[in-house]
């Protein structure tokens, strides 16, 4: 078959591209154009939008690089970039290294490297080199995540420079790296690990929230700690009735657990006042030890992996306290407590929250309009063209502007795990969904922490926030993306199968 030309497969792009998606990305970078100028515009000093020395002026700047940036990524061949996964993952590890030795220190994170008068930060493109990584690896003959062992390839891929982030001091920025798992079950990890996940932000909440909290006006017991405890008791019999064949140790399991905790709670309340959460150990004991004697007798190992389940579950509850209190940093556990109800800092560590619900709330239907917020022009918004300038759109445009961005966001993820089910190949399907699994998780966090419903992480808002690193870095992920879709050699093949 004839190679196709430099000309004929630059036709062939253009042709191919997906516009629509390009379109959204253009609202989008608009969007947030627009909000950096509502949000670090002056009323004292004025000044022009689109001088170079102002933050939208600079953000004007950033958004023409991504676009030229953009429009190179396109004309790249896609099978060089795929062919260059582990060399960019490797070398952006090596990066995330030796940033902490050339950072300069920024509000205690050591994760911007000085260039020029320019800053970047490392970890923002990063996630690019360990999409591609994933896809190149998941993409490879006979690799399965269903397999433990090829599940751990791919988590240590992730947890890499997840570690390296931490080092800098940038938490908010290493957790994003967990949206990677939304793509691993995708592509065959078994549901029970992203189980395991909710149930620990069940345990954590909970057993945090109601630590103190007495249970049925019972001094002794903690509502926190016996709602754990029965928790973890109840997903594992949860787990057995989903991974297993016999429905008779269920039922045992359930019916035993819960006559058990009901007469401890009967027993304290009523008669002798004493911590039931005792009665709880002795019960998961018991399940246990029944489910390691399933496992024997049955030979199936399912039994013997809920067991762990429910141990691990067990320590990881008993851990919090520990994390809470000597892992994470004073500011990192004051938002946290803020935000389960167990300390009022409007002044400290709620500010920030409070100040952008009130922003929100005041841009009612239709908003204040362009550059006519009154809290975020008079900065009672802290970080509010970065981390929560999500309140500026609340604000300036009101319910009718965010719902515009809620549905650009929803359109271009939806996009792109279209272009990844219309992938011929592994790598190009993968790809597609680590994009949009970064950009729901993004969009979830940020969102969620400027209306108090998250804690505060620090983490941008997609194309929206200011900032080069975020764009450059959400622009190559998206725009890689498209190219892939857009491939001539896709097409091709799609032509000679029909």
């Amino acid at each position: 078959m004839p190679s196709v030309s430099k000309r004929d497969k630059e036709q062939s792009i253009i042709r191919n591209l997906d516009w629509f998606t390009l379109f959204i990305f253009v609202v989008l970078v608009a969007m947030g154009w627009m909000s950096v100028c509502g949000a670090s515009y002056d009323f004292d000093q004025g000044g022009q939008l689109l001088d170079f020395s102002s933050r939208s002026g600079m953000q004007m700047v950033w958004i023409l690089t991504s676009l030229i940036l953009g429009s190179v990524i396109l004309c790249v061949d896609d099978r060089l970039v795929e062919s260059l996964s582990y060399i960019i993952y490797i070398a952006f590890i090596a990066l995330l290294f030796v940033t902490p030795m050339l950072a300069h220190d920024i509000k205690g994170s050591m994760s911007w490297i000085k260039i020029g008068s320019f800053s970047i930060q490392p970890a923002e493109f990063a996630k690019f080199a360990t999409a591609l990584c994933l896809a190149k690896v998941i993409s490879s003959f006979s690799f399965d995540l269903s397999r433990w062992r090829d599940l751990i390839i791919s988590s240590i891929l992730v947890v890499l420079p997840m570690g390296l982030i931490i080092m800098q001091k940038e938490t908010g920025s290493a957790l994003v790296y967990l949206a990677f798992f939304l793509m691993f079950y995708r592509e065959g990890m078994i549901g029970s690990i992203l189980f395991a996940g909710a149930a620990a932000v069940f345990y954590f909440v909970v057993g945090v929230r109601y630590a103190d909290v007495p249970m049925w006006e019972i001094a002794q017991i903690s509502m926190g700690e016996f709602l754990v405890l029965a928790g973890i008791h109840l997903f594992s019999a949860g787990m057995m009735w989903v991974y297993t064949s016999l429905r008779k140790p269920f039922l045992q399991t359930l019916i035993f657990g819960t006559a058990a905790y009901v007469l401890a709670i009967l027993y304290a309340k009523y008669l002798i006042p004493f911590n039931a959460c005792w009665v709880q150990w002795i019960v998961l004991a018991a399940m246990v030890g029944y489910l390691f004697y399933l496992a024997v007798r049955e030979q199936l190992w399912s039994y013997a992996l809920i067991a762990l389940f429910a141990i691990g579950s067990t320590g990881f509850f008993y851990s919090v306290n520990y994390v809470l209190s000597d892992v994470l940093q004073p500011h990192q556990q004051t938002r946290i407590r803020v935000l389960l109800g167990l300390e009022d800092d409007p002044k400290g560590a709620g500010y920030n929250v409070i100040q952008a619900k009130i922003a929100i709330g005041s841009g009612g239907l239709h908003g204040k309009g362009f550059l006519n917020g009154t809290q975020t022009k008079l900065k009672y918004v802290p970080e509010q063209d970065t981390d929560f300038i999500f309140c500026t759109i609340g604000e300036e445009f009101g319910f009718l502007g965010a719902l515009v961005l809620f549905s650009c966001f929803a359109m271009l993820i939806l996009r792109l795990m279209r272009m990844g089910d219309r992938q011929l190949e592994t790598f190009g399907r993968v790809y597609c969904y680590c994009v949009a699994s970064i950009l729901f998780f993004h969009c979830c966090i940020n969102i969620g922490m400027t209306m108090g419903i998250v804690p505060v992480m620090g983490i941008p808002l997609p194309f929206i926030s200011y900032g080069g690193s975020s764009l450059l870095g959400f622009s190559i992920l998206v725009f890689v993306a498209i190219a892939l879709d857009a491939s001539p050699t896709k097409h091709q093949s799609t032509l000679r199968k029909c």
